[in-house]
């Protein structure tokens, strides 16, 4: 297992929810919900060098059948955007399926309903992607999901996303 703490981030099309690893490698725990929009991606970026991260983990929505849709699109868009950002911080994205089914539940179970759950979901969502991906490293000693490249395009992107107050 590699060493170091990784940032766990669950992209929504209004919240991202934010969680980090110890630096062993062993649990995620949440950190905040950062409002999707202007200065987000400064936010992630500000959060990985509070915490000295060694990596960032998004969630890769797939269908239940492995496809991708447009979520997931969307995703892989702000996932290259953050790697510009973040370079030389890795991003890789890891398999959600079913994490914010699972963050609602385990909510629910510990007795949150309405606005207080919904204000912590993306967080929770984000500790159940993160925690995965620390399991399975764990378990086959290899990187969890695939790694975004960083390349000369991405980081024009992010410019020009910066440049219109990164409304993506």
């Amino acid at each position: 297992m590699r060493r170091g703490i990784r940032i766990g981030v669950d992209v929504g099309d209004a919240r991202i929810g934010v969680a980090r690893s110890d630096p062993s490698g062993m649990i995620a725990t949440p950190v905040e919900t950062v409002r999707r929009g202007q200065g987000d991606l400064a936010r992630l970026r500000a959060i990985g060098l509070e915490e000295e991260a060694v990596e960032y983990v998004l969630g890769l929505p797939r269908s239940l059948n492995g496809g991708e849709g447009p979520a997931a699109a969307k995703v892989r868009h702000f996932a290259a955007e953050l790697a510009a950002v973040v370079d030389p911080v890795p991003v890789r994205l890891s398999d959600e399926r079913l994490s914010t089914v699972t963050a609602e539940a385990v909510l629910r179970g510990q007795g949150k309903k309405g606005q207080k759950r919904r204000a912590v979901v993306d967080q929770a969502a984000a500790v159940v992607i993160l925690q995965h991906a620390l399991d399975t490293e764990r378990s086959t000693g290899a990187a969890p999901g695939e790694a975004v490249p960083t390349s000369p395009q991405s980081s024009q992107t992010s410019t020009q996303s910066s440049a219109r107050g990164n409304q993506s």
